[in-house]
């Protein structure tokens, strides 16, 4: 898995509500070590995808977030709301990878454990080739 430029987004199927739209992805030993590490903020549709990671921890970070670890299915194994700084998560040995949240992002998309979550690469939507040009003439002319 490589590390996607505009993120992924975090769609929960079970209950028809999304996580996250922006999700970096954290596959490299650096990235996954750092994390969130230093941020004083998280916005409401942004988060990190950790992989592979079975737990998680919370030392350097300065703000409570919520914690989604998922199976290699992308099925709900375990949730820790309202995690707080400098805190060692319990290794999850069913969970493949996790996905740090904003505070009360569990509660607000009612995600539980059992839930079956979709990741995919956002792609934004282009116009298609013909109206691209028409776009270019209008604005040319």
């Amino acid at each position: 898995m490589s590390q996607a430029s505009d993120g992924v987004y975090v769609y929960n199927k079970t209950k028809e509500s999304f996580l996250a739209y922006r999700v970096k992805v954290a596959d490299g030993v650096l990235s996954r070590l750092l994390g969130l590490i230093g941020r004083r903020k998280l916005n409401p549709d942004c988060g990190l995808w950790i992989f592979p990671a079975n737990s998680i921890h919370t030392f350097g970070m300065l703000i409570k977030i919520d914690v989604v670890l998922i199976d290699k299915e992308f099925k709900v194994v375990g949730l820790r709301e309202l995690l707080r700084p400098f805190r060692v998560t319990r290794p999850n040995f069913r969970a493949e990878s996790v996905i740090e949240l904003p505070a009360h992002t569990i509660f607000k998309s009612g995600t539980e454990v059992g839930d079956q979550l979709e990741i995919e690469r956002y792609k934004p939507r282009r116009a298609p080739a013909g109206d691209r040009q028409e776009e270019k003439r209008k604005i040319l002319a």
